[in-house]
Parts: structure tokens; sequence; C-alpha cells
């Protein structure tokens, strides 16, 4: 079950929501798809939405550099999990996100899972605690509560955190960028994908971010499905417009 929920929350919550969908608008879909995401995101244990894109943004904008909410120039820790006892918006909120998330913002439904993030825990906790104690009495009940919620929640923010600090630090670059992004392969396993983190800042908008053929992103597999069923469109697994036309041009001359 935490297996199962590690991966439910942290790749098609916050790798796949929040983060290809949401902050990098990666691919199309429709409005109940996005919200859906949205609200596995919220699952995740990492903020609302609004928050998480907009810190994910003011980070692009400023990679390694002034400004970037969780640079590890400003110490490991400090990018792995202390930069999250301060706030990003510095008092003002609203300013903060209608600098970063304007088209989040003024979605009511987006501004709604700022209320729906606590009931959303609360929620799934009293379902795994009811689930386990239908097949298996209070001592299942409790070890899915237990093991689904707060140990796969532990786990699911330490992944996400590890690309905020060890893909900044230690691994090998595909292309030169500004910044100190990494590709590591223990965090691409651990954080479905996201562990590819310099081919991902070299092209931010790319959905796909394996880009070698031994880079395997598991997030990347299921917006495959998720596109192959009609469920999202116009995914952008190219790096730049030239290399679509081109493409496209020899899918054209295949048919």
């Amino acid at each position: 079950t935490a297996l199962v929920l590690h991966w439910v929350a942290g790749s098609l919550g916050i790798c796949l929501g929040y983060h290809r969908l949401l902050t990098h608008t990666g691919m199309k879909t429709y409005n109940w798809v996005r919200y859906t995401f949205a609200a596995i995101g919220c699952f995740a244990g990492e903020g609302s939405p609004l928050d998480w894109v907009a810190d994910h943004r003011k980070h692009h904008a400023h990679s390694d550099l002034e400004g970037d909410p969780h640079s590890p120039h400003d110490g490991g820790i400090w990018s792995h999990i202390f930069w999250l006892a301060f706030h990003t918006h510095n008092g003002d909120r609203d300013a903060y996100l209608n600098r970063w998330v304007p088209d989040l913002h003024k979605d009511p439904a987006m501004r709604a899972f700022d209320l729906l993030f606590l009931p959303i825990h609360i929620v799934a906790s009293f379902a795994l605690l009811g689930i386990g104690y239908a097949f298996g009495g209070w001592e299942l009940g409790v070890s899915m509560l237990v093991w689904g919620m707060f140990v796969r929640l532990v786990a699911v923010l330490h992944a996400t955190w590890m690309v905020n600090s060890a893909s900044h630090i230690w691994g090998y670059k595909n292309y030169e960028t500004t910044d100190d992004s990494r590709n590591n392969w223990l965090v691409a396993i651990v954080a479905y994908g996201e562990g590819w983190h310099n081919n991902h800042h070299a092209y931010p908008r790319m959905a796909k971010h394996g880009h070698k053929w031994w880079e395997f992103d598991i997030t990347w597999q299921a917006i495959k499905l998720l596109r192959a069923v009609g469920l999202v469109w116009d995914v952008v697994d190219y790096r730049t417009v030239a290399e679509k036309k081109a493409r496209d041009a020899k899918k054209t001359a295949a048919a």
C-alpha cells in the first residue's frame, strides 16, 4: 500500500501534476484532469498547487542565483529541507502568487485547494483506516494508516527534496546550463524521473525528462499512456521547435 501510494502521490501528483502539467504546461488537457492531478498532488503533503508551482517557477527564474528559494549554494541542508521553515512570499502571498502563478491564481478551483489541502489528508487517513479495518480489523487498519499515510508521506517528501538538493550537487550534465543542475540516477529512481534534472533545466517545458536511452523516466510512461487514451495532447516531447518540425515532417512522409 505504501509503495503504491508513494507512486500515486510522488509520480502522478507531484512529478506529472504539479510539475510537468501545472508548473511548466508541458501538455494540454481538460480542466477536470488538471483538477484531478492537483488533488492528487495535494495528497503528497507538499503544499497547495498555488504555493508549490509559484516556488518552483521562481526557482527556475533564479536557479542557483540570488532569489532561488532552495539553492545548495546556501547549504545542502537548506536546499533539502530548512528553506521550508521560512515563507517565500515575504509576507505578501497575494502579490507573490500574482507574480509567479497568475494563471492558477485566477482559477477559483485552484484557489479552493488552499482550503482542501488538509481535508484531503483527513479523508484519505480515515479511508485507509476504514479499508484496513474492513479487511483485517484494527491491526490492519492502523497498519495501513501508518504506512499508507505517514511513512509514505515522509518518503515522498524526501524524494522530492532530493531533487532540490542532491540533483544540484552530484551527477553529470548532458547540457551546459547557467546553474548547477545535474542528472542523478539515484534521484531519478526515487523521484520517478525527476532526477534527470540537468535535462529538465536545459529544456524546462519538455515533459520528457530522460533524454538518453538509459535515462528511464517512469512519469513519462504515464504521460504517454494519458496521451494514448486522449486525456492529454500537445505534449512537449521535443527540445526545440526545429526538432518538432523535423520529426513531424518525417511522420508525414512516412504516412
